[in-house]
């Protein structure tokens, strides 16, 4: 209790955050007058089909809008008013500095229209990297997910991105090396249904997605980083939103938000909830004891000090309880097994413009996250409890300026995570385990984990030449004490008679170890667990990435990217389980090699027609020796005398496609169809085929192809139709129906065994959706 009291005492004193510490997000800074000088209160649109932004906004009375969170980019910038000329350009979005823009609008003598597409848009001749851009428009008509997904779903659904099982994300092979970073504050925990709750996709304006290219600002989890930018008005008065949603599995889900913007003031509160009876993928198609409900809620206030200062609160708390899927042997003994997370944050941000060419901004974060994990009185083949929590301080301070053709940007940061971890176990079916396996075992453990880090980067534009060159330095304290200095480097090179952009990216990564588990991991007191182990500290990964690419527009309906990479990382991260628990902890081998390509066709819009077709091929492979982490038993002895060779990385799914088309039917309804298909990924099992076929019945082990060692493809085809039930000046509400998976394929997405981690995908499902805004 006493924690909680010192918890809220902090968030109140420090309120918390604000979405101004985005990486790669500037701001427009409008001032519109008539030819007279005197101040016009315009309609303003700002859109950009390269990273699918379209929104629209009106000038105060005196002339004069900021919007705030814009994606760097090309944006076509609209200005209309009764009585004027129509006014149009494109803008370019490069920096967190402001974009100052004086616009004096002509009368109109004569009736004026104005042309405007989204050509110019269709790629961004300035960007020096490949990022992958989701807009509001995608996210409010996205394919349906289960309660506790829709982000991630988001980020899968583009090319590079793998699922495991339990909507665990892998980008491009790696392992629990995903970051988050919520309103400029980056997550590095494991964000994945079945270790935290999410944030509400409803409750997002727009997600930028790396993978290459990673500016200096980011570090420490570098597999791929997701920004996720909350909503938010600029227009005066109350705005809202409010989303029902339900279909199979017993779902529902509803979502709520409400901003009130008033002078140089804006406060905004959400809320969202959900439940399903199939919140983790199950081990076996009969879905068993697999319910679970999410919520999320969270509050902010934000206002413009003066012209030049910025201060924003906003503080967020999620929760997600769910029962673990069973297999048949535990379903069969009546086990019931629970988890549950609880996270509370709090941010605060602070900006300053120093002058037209420079400003600083400031972040901090406090946080309480909270997992538990227990059983009834039936488990097997174990009973295992596990309560683990950790506090969490984060500092961020940057320092960006505007020179010529350069932009500077540097910054260091600051994270204290206080670790906290307790594990109980009793063995209720010794046949399982070794003879020499204790009964039972009671683990308690804290530690802190400090990391910090300082940076330096420049985005210089040398005409139709952009670089993007950094430096960046890392201190990770833990269980080791480490220091590190990464190099980023990003060229890109427009090329406007074939309206291309050709790029090449070199980042030098320094990652560090998963912390989830990592105290028990590497206690001595685990050794009583085997007569053989083996226990080696889990060094960060450290490794070159390498990436080159185009990006080209055609006949300006159509993008395509296509992106060619290489990553060589040495103590390549992986996980392993303790015993037949669902805990997990971090391990490492020697090292990885993974190389791939990647490609997007995105119709932007061909008439009635829009949507996109994406294609991934992929190569992992994993060397030995083991370098770090804990192995008991046969995997001890195998770690001992396994010194090299090198095995398929199990993310290694060599193609993957996904596509779906939108085609509006009348003006105010539109149909949508899709596909994912999956080669199937890599898997190793040493027990009997028969045992497994007893176990899990025919219609998974078809799924399985034990002599090639792999999952059989899958496929997955959805289709939706949206309707626009009301559009008025106002209030506007969108219906929207689903199908996923309508061809009904058993989709195994992971195979490992008795008690160690199948996933099997939904079957056939459907979803309607009612969305309100006002």
């Amino acid at each position: 209790m006493k924690r909680v009291l010192v918890f809220v005492v902090l968030v109140v004193i420090s309120a918390c955050g604000s979405a101004w510490g985005q990486v790669n997000y500037g701001e427009v800074h409008l001032k519109i007058t008539d030819p007279s000088g005197a101040a016009i209160k315009a309609s303003v649109e700002l859109s950009s089909s390269g990273n699918g932004y379209d929104k629209s906004f009106t000038a105060n009375s005196s002339g004069v809008l900021r919007v705030p969170l814009l994606p760097y980019g090309a944006y076509q910038l609209t200005i209309s008013q009764s009585g004027f000329t129509p006014f149009s350009k494109v803008v370019e979005i490069s920096s967190a500095l402001p974009l100052d823009e004086n616009i004096q609008l002509s009368l109109a003598s004569v009736v004026t229209q104005v042309k405007v597409t989204g050509a110019e848009t269709l790629i961004d001749p300035d960007s020096p990297s490949s990022v992958m851009e989701i807009g509001s428009k995608q996210i409010q008509e996205r394919v349906p997910s289960l309660p506790g997904r829709s982000v991630q779903d988001l980020v899968n659904s583009q090319p590079g991105w793998l699922y495991e099982g339990n909507a665990v994300l892998h980008p491009r092979g790696s392992e629990y090396q995903t970051q988050f970073v919520v309103d400029g504050i980056p997550l590095t925990d494991n964000r994945s249904p079945s270790f935290g709750p999410e944030i509400e996709a409803d409750d997002l304006d727009s997600m930028s997605i790396y993978t290459a290219g990673y500016p200096a600002e980011y570090g420490r989890k570098m597999g791929g980083v997701v920004e996720l930018d909350t909503r938010r008005q600029t227009d005066p008065g109350l705005h809202g939103e409010v989303v029902l949603s339900g279909g199979s599995y017993d779902s529902a889900s509803g979502y709520g938000r409400l901003q009130y913007v008033w002078g140089k003031n804006t406060v905004n509160g959400s809320a969202s909830g959900g439940m399903t009876s199939h919140y983790l993928n199950p081990v076996v198609p009969q879905n068993f004891t697999n319910t679970g409900t999410v919520g999320d809620f969270s509050a902010g206030y934000e206002r413009d000090l003066t012209p030049n200062d910025r201060l924003s609160f906003s503080v967020r708390h999620e929760l997600s309880r769910f029962l673990i899927p069973n297999e048949l042997l535990q379903e069969q003994a009546g086990q019931i097994q629970n988890g549950d997370n609880f996270e509370t944050m709090g941010i605060v941000h602070y900006q300053h413009i120093i002058s037209p060419d420079s400003l600083i901004a400031l972040s901090g974060m406090v946080r309480d996250n909270a997992n538990d994990l227990y059983s009834n009185q039936n488990p097997t083949p174990i009973d295992a409890t596990q309560k683990n929590d950790f506090r969490e301080g984060y500092f961020k301070g940057t320092y960006s300026l505007h020179h010529g053709h350069q932009e500077f940007k540097a910054g260091i940061e600051s994270d204290s995570i206080f670790l906290h971890e307790f594990f109980t176990y009793n063995i209720t079916a010794p046949d399982f385990f070794d003879d020499d396996t204790p009964q039972s075992l009671t683990f308690a453990a804290q530690r802190p984990d400090l990391e910090q880090s300082a940076f330096i980067e420049d985005l210089i534009h040398l005409g139709k030449w952009t670089v993007s060159a950094g430096l960046r330095w890392d201190h990770y304290q833990l269980l080791l004490n480490q220091n590190a200095v990464s190099p980023r480097l990003s060229i890109s090179r427009y090329v406007p008679s074939l309206n291309m952009v050709l790029h090449a990216s070199f980042d030098r990564i320094f990652q560090t170890p998963s912390f989830e588990n990592i105290l028990i991991s590497s206690s001595t007191k685990i050794d009583a667990l085997s007569d053989d182990f083996l226990r080696l500290p889990v060094q960060p990964s450290k490794g070159n990435y390498y990436e080159g690419g185009l990006t080209e527009a055609f006949y300006h309906r159509m993008r395509l990217d296509v992106n060619l990479y290489r990553r060589d990382v040495r103590n390549y991260a992986d996980d392993d389980q303790l015993l037949n628990t669902g805990v997990s902890y971090p391990i490492a081998f020697d090292k990885s090699v993974i190389y791939g390509a990647e490609s997007k066709l995105t119709l932007v819009q061909l008439g009635k027609l829009n949507g996109f077709v994406s294609y991934s091929y992929m190569v992992g492979n994993v060397w030995y020796p083991v370098t770090g982490g804990l192995f008991l038993g046969d995997d001890a002895d195998a770690a001992l005398t396994q010194l090299n060779g090198h095995f398929p990385d199990s993310q290694d799914q060599r193609n993957t496609l996904r596509t779906r088309f939108q085609y509006q039917v009348i003006k105010r309804a539109w149909f949508a169809g899709g596909a994912d298909y999956g080669s199937g990924l890599p898997f190793e099992f040493d027990g009997d085929p028969g045992e497994a076929l007893a176990e899990y019945g025919p219609e998974v082990i078809s799924r399985i192809n034990f002599d090639r060692g792999r999952i059989r493809p899958l496929l997955s085809v959805n289709a939706s139709l949206g309707v626009d039930v009301y559009s008025g000046e106002k209030v506007k509400m969108h219906f929207q129906a689903d199908g996923d998976n309508l061809n009904n394929r058993l989709n195994v997405i992971d195979f490992g065994g008795l008690f160690s981690g199948n996933a099997i995908g939904p079957a056939r499902s459907f979803g309607l959706r009612l969305n309100t805004t006002f």
